[in-house]
């Protein structure tokens, strides 16, 4: 069953506290998109389960109900990972609904969910990542190869998510300090340093390659798409995948620049807060997973090289 039919299927106080938690989530949290459609999805799943034992209410979920479906999803096969997005789903939930008056108590914050586990992020060398970011400068000198220089090098210099690539506007380039603000998840601001590389790409790009590009409804958008509209994440994924095939390696992901930056940066001595604080995390914990990222990469060449490894 999908998730619209149980949603369908929800009592009526199920169903119209879901759906005022979606809507809490995006107007106040801020959450993206995709964060939300995940934890009103997950969130539904519960509802259903829980009305299926009898529960009507938000007031009538415990301890038991959160077992029992976290229980029901792991025999069906879920992932640990999917198993700790939903319990935190579940957890944001009833939070929610006991803060609301909705229940009075809140039986999620009994609930402990499985420890996900983290592969390491795939990150390329140092060499690589600077042959990928100099593709365009190969290519015949047009708009689009202005732009793709362009993004390229910020991708790597700053480690940005590819949303907030997309959603740069020229306001938000400070060219004199070299700064890029950026609204990452939740809406947070931050300015996050880029090099002189990057500046000359930007500076290609904004003297030449955007004002052919750009059109009476382009807005402030930084970049452009060929039709004159803020360019697309897709897009920018289709342009780091044809960069990394022409320099001849894997297929690779704007995020992959991100998670290069990141461990290049530790590589090079950088403090693990300071780069916490580029990359937008909230928590220290998502950054570290670059330190061992950089013990691996020690540890291998260590294998490699030492005589008595």
């Amino acid at each position: 069953m999908d998730t619209r039919q149980m949603h369908e299927e929800l009592p009526a106080a199920l169903r119209d506290a879901v759906d005022d938690f979606g809507r809490h989530l995006s107007r106040v949290d801020n959450r993206s998109e995709h964060t939300v459609r995940a934890y009103v999805g997950d969130v539904v799943s519960l509802l259903h389960h829980a009305a299926q034992a009898g529960r009507q209410a938000p007031g009538d979920l415990d301890i038991a109900v959160l077992r029992g479906w976290l229980a029901a999803r792991m025999r069906d096969g879920a992932a640990r990972t999917s198993q700790a997005r939903r319990a935190a789903a579940a957890r944001n939930f009833t939070a929610w609904a006991h803060r609301t008056g909705r229940a009075s108590s809140d039986p999620g914050a009994q609930l402990v969910s499985p420890r996900a586990h983290r592969d390491l992020p795939s990150v390329l060398r140092a060499d690589q990542a600077g042959a990928l970011v100099e593709i365009p400068k190969n290519e015949v000198a047009n708009p689009e190869s202005d732009r793709d220089r362009a993004v390229l090098e910020l991708l790597y210099a700053t480690g940005v998510r590819v949303s907030e690539l997309c959603g740069l506007d020229l306001a938000d380039l400070d060219e004199g300090r070299r700064l890029i603000r950026v609204f990452g998840k939740g809406a947070k601001e931050r300015a996050v340093p880029y090099g002189l590389p990057a500046q000359r790409a930007l500076d290609d790009w904004l003297r030449h390659g955007r004002p052919a590009l750009a059109t009476t409804t382009s807005g402030d958008a930084l970049f452009l798409g060929v039709k004159g509209g803020r360019l697309q994440q897709t897009v920018v994924r289709r342009i780091v995948d044809a960069a990394a095939r022409a320099a001849g390696l894997p297929h690779t992901s704007p995020h992959d620049l991100r998670h290069s930056a990141a461990t290049h940066l530790l590589d090079g001595g950088a403090d693990l807060r300071a780069v916490q604080d580029l990359l937008g995390h909230s928590s220290l914990s998502s950054t570290q997973i670059y330190t061992h990222v950089s013990t691996e990469r020690l540890r291998a060449a260590f294998k490699q090289a030492h005589p008595r490894a």
